[in-house]
């Protein structure tokens, strides 16, 4: 250790539990190593995907001699914050007829979180945010991090590997009145399972009735189902009884502009007015934070989201993935039930979205990895769109040997 430095009383950071399997993933020297850690789509090659319609944007965008490399407002850039809030809460939605929302471009997923937790500590009365258990690793750290008291509510049953919907319902029935809810629109990270319409519904009316404050992250919107109106049905539904709700969007998934970082945070309010007065207080958090957000990704988003026609070549491109995913799922299915792998695997084509939860314990992941170099996280989770044809056998012998050898 060396003493004359002022930080020599720094202790080393463990690993980033999700980003550690790929560190550990890129030293294995294996030619039979896979990676299903990663939250990232990949193609039946194993390759990142580039959409064809970002890079035709993109294209667009570079001959276009008039675009400058000022700074965008606080707020990000005006086109894609009014054609975020349309794509998640529907073109017709009253609230954006009323001037109800304000819209703020954030950082991705993570940063549209984190200026929503930050306004939140500051202006809400009520410091407590109830996040689902299991939920995404950042959660916690975002909420907590902005001044909150982060609770968690029960939401998956290990049991069923579904949905535990009366622990859900008893756990919010006894948080107090006024607290945050913190809901996954769709495709839960990491179990990828949803409540069905009829219980969003029955969430919804219990989160009114107790006047509890619904955040929606809403990172898969079109890559769960394939379906862009389908995805944002639960949000919707929360919007359309006029109530109050905030809104953070993610387009890494969905345009595979992960790097990018572009998403945004809208907050729906009960007045036009109100709404102005609260996008007055999200400039106060983000200046101080990063002045204003990064131009390319968002010229990208607002240039496919305003032209019919790259919209709609849009729509073909996020279908192709959520449906190669959804392939994915049959072929794992179908290929542990051929090998007669014990246990009920019906879990891995009910569950939706990029993650599977496996119910692969830590003992049986820690041996595939060394038995099979195949990586993922400790809880079992695994990424299908980190799965293609050729690997699914692979995947296969390693969870069959892990169930009846590892324990």
């Amino acid at each position: 250790m060396d003493s004359s430095s002022v930080f020599a009383n720094i202790v080393r950071a463990p690993e980033d539990a999700i980003l550690g399997v790929t560190v550990a993933y890129n030293k294995d020297s294996s030619p039979d190593k896979l990676n299903l850690g990663v939250g990232a789509y990949r193609t039946e090659e194993g390759k990142p995907l580039v959409l064809k319609v970002v890079r035709r944007a993109e294209q667009m965008l570079v001959n276009d001699n008039s675009r400058v490399k000022e700074y965008l407002p606080i707020v990000g850039l005006a086109d894609f914050n009014k054609l975020s809030a349309k794509l998640i809460f529907g073109a017709d939605s009253p609230a954006i007829q009323e001037n109800r929302v304000t819209t703020v471009q954030c950082l991705s997923g993570t940063g549209s979180l984190r200026v929503g937790a930050e306004f939140l500590a500051r202006h809400y009365h009520q410091l407590t945010i109830y996040i689902p258990n299991p939920t995404w690793g950042n959660h916690t750290k975002i909420f907590g991090l902005a001044g909150l008291s982060v609770k968690a509510y029960r939401y998956y049953d290990p049991a069923t590997r579904g949905l535990d919907f009366q622990g859900l319902l008893e756990d919010l029935g006894a948080a107090p009145s006024g607290s945050i809810v913190l809901l996954h629109a769709c495709a839960h990270n990491p179990t990828g399972v949803d409540p069905t319409i009829e219980q969003w519904e029955q969430i919804r009316q219990l989160m009114r009735s107790k006047g509890l404050l619904p955040f929606f992250d809403s990172a898969y919107q079109g890559f769960a189902s394939g379906n862009l109106d389908a995805d944002a049905g639960s949000v919707r539904m929360f919007v359309a009884d006029g109530g109050e709700c905030l809104a953070a969007q993610s387009y890494a998934k969905n345009m595979g502009l992960y790097g990018e970082r572009v998403g945004a945070l809208s907050i729906v309010c009960k007045t036009a007015d109100v709404a102005s007065r609260v996008e007055s207080q999200l400039k106060l958090v983000i200046r101080p934070m990063y002045s204003n957000p990064p131009i390319h990704g968002a010229s990208i988003v607002a240039t496919i989201l305003k032209d019919r026609d790259m919209y709609n070549e849009w729509t073909v491109e996020l279908k192709a993935m959520a449906d190669r995913i959804i392939s994915m799922r049959q072929q794992l299915f179908d290929s542990l039930s051929a090998r007669g792998t014990p246990g009920d695997w019906s879990h891995i084509i009910k569950q939706i979205g990029m993650f599977t939860f496996t119910g692969l314990n830590t003992k049986q992941v820690a041996f595939m990895t060394k038995e099979y170099h195949i990586y993922m996280t400790s809880d079992g989770r695994i990424s299908m769109a980190g799965l293609s044809s050729r690997t699914v056998p692979h995947l296969t012998e390693a969870i069959h040997a892990a169930v009846t050898r590892a324990g």
